[in-house]
């Protein structure tokens, strides 16, 4: 028989609630929360890198780095993303050290020596050590001379336009060339804070080997890659919120040919 309308369900019948255990407190050690109100306790250490607001050079650097990501970037500036791998980065600055030009401090005491020693008129050595050249006007001098056997360039020269056009002369001149990371490292082997390329005109004797190795490395990773290295452009890698609309966009479009088809 059908129930009347308006007639009440029944209740359910009662569920007895299980009871929590109760927690025993130890009475020698009282519970005393921490009130980090105005005046009150201090708060926890929190990691606030997201809130600092970073120098103005800092954040241009940022943007800068995001937009070459962003943007088409042509083959010319691309070029300079493609540096020597690790290993033989090592090697070449190992090489570069052993030919350092003397510091401030050095090439003070030679002065001295030599002019102690025109004083006692003796005979002074005037030949020229073989060091490492610098300077982007000197090194160009070098290279178009065919002076140089190998030009080591910066990968992070600003503004770039400074050395955009080095590796082409490098290339139309047969000089071995190298993009390397960074500007501040290559300024430390000549004590400076930066350097925009650095050159070898010479190496000693028992370096030659060496040398010749790196020179060959080398020339296989730039000199003989230049057709292929002008033709790659660079950028163009969206965002992780940007990629993934994208992707939800092909899947809808995806499955709507699908529907059609079927």
């Amino acid at each position: 028989m059908a129930p009347k309308r308006g007639a009440r369900a029944p209740p359910p019948a009662p569920v007895e609630k299980k009871k929590a255990p109760e927690k025993v407190s130890n009475p020698l050690f009282e519970k005393r929360p921490k009130q980090f109100g105005i005046g009150g306790a201090l708060p926890p250490k929190k990691d606030l890198h997201r809130f600092v607001k970073w120098p103005k050079y800092v954040r241009i650097q940022r943007q800068r780095r995001i937009l070459n990501r962003r943007l088409k970037v042509p083959p010319a500036l691309n070029q300079f993303t493609k540096t020597l791998d690790k290993h033989l980065a090592a090697s070449l600055f190992r090489m570069l050290l052993k030919y350092r030009p003397e510091d401030k401090a050095a090439k003070k005491e030679r002065l001295l020596k030599r002019a102690q020693a025109e004083a006692e008129s003796k005979t002074v050595e005037t030949k020229k050590p073989i060091v490492v050249k610098y300077g982007i006007n000197h090194v160009t001098y070098l290279i178009e001379e065919a002076k140089a056997q190998l030009v080591v360039i910066a990968h992070d020269v600003d503004p770039i336009e400074l050395v955009v056009w080095l590796p082409a002369l490098c290339r139309k001149m047969g000089v071995p060339y190298a993009i390397v990371k960074g500007k501040a490292r290559l300024g430390a082997v000549v004590h400076k804070k930066t350097a925009t390329a650095l050159c070898l005109t010479s190496v000693k004797n028992e370096d030659k080997l060496e040398f010749s190795k790196i020179v060959e490395a080398v020339k296989a990773n730039f000199n003989d890659r230049f057709d292929e290295l002008r033709k790659q452009w660079g950028g163009g890698i969206m965002g992780i919120k940007s990629m993934a609309k994208t992707k939800a966009k092909e899947k809808l479009l995806a499955k709507e040919a699908a529907q059609r088809m079927s």
